[in-house]
């Protein structure tokens, strides 16, 4: 999870449109506009789990809308998050952190603790006490490791994804060590594209190079 902005763009727009006009018609929040303008605003990733492999997305409610009409319409309510995520979260986690309004890392931070076998485990700690970085805390840990036998099946899935795109990132960064000349370019270019917002688990790379006392020319681009 990372913090991401909620744009004005063409689809969001649109979005909103269908938004306005369901809202008085009292028919469904779930349509094509809707779906396709939260897909651009996440970069297709689920806004919880960071993963774009997903079969399937959800339109998720930040804030549990419980027959609430306008938070049940309301755009700066509706998030983009994979099934897996959407069904753990529902309404048991309230409240948790905004992220198109808060700096998530600033307030969690994302690690992968241990090397391979049983040792190895993905953590996220608090750097904050109030209510909504707990509770954020607690659905990240239950949708990266699950809440049910099926659930926990889903998120080895999810945990094996992840391990595969971190391994990848840290060969990128060993490779930029060792380069130079155009190739150390080409590979900063290569890292800044996996730290930006549009990378898959974005905030374990980027932790990863925060928690780095090599790499200081790296964090510009966090």
């Amino acid at each position: 999870m990372i913090k991401i902005e909620r744009k004005p763009t063409e689809k969001a727009l649109l979005a909103q449109e269908d938004l306005k006009l369901a809202r008085e018609k009292g028919t469904t929040y779930n349509t094509d506009h809707v779906n396709e303008a939260l897909r651009e605003m996440f970069h297709g990733k689920c806004y919880i789990c960071e993963n774009k492999e997903a079969t399937s997305f959800q339109i998720e409610h930040l804030i549990p809308y419980k027959g609430d009409v306008e938070l049940k319409y309301d755009w700066n309510n509706l998030l983009w998050a994979c099934a897996h995520c959407n069904n753990i979260k529902l309404d048991k986690y309230d409240p948790i952190i905004d992220c198109t309004q808060e700096d998530v890392e600033k307030k969690i931070a994302f690690r992968k603790e241990g090397y391979f076998g049983t040792d190895e485990k993905f953590v996220f700690i608090s750097l904050d006490d109030d209510v909504k970085t707990k509770n954020t805390v607690k659905l990240l840990h239950d949708a990266y490791y699950g809440t049910t036998s099926q659930k926990k099946m889903e998120a080895r899935i999810i945990r094996k994804h992840l391990r595969e795109n971190i391994s990848d990132f840290k060969n990128y960064v060993r490779e930029y060590i060792e380069a130079v000349g155009e190739d150390k370019e080409d590979l900063e270019l290569l890292i800044q594209n996996e730290l930006s917002d549009k990378s898959e688990f974005t905030a374990f790379k980027r932790w990863l190079v925060r928690d780095s006392e090599n790499l200081p020319e790296l964090k510009k681009y966090l």
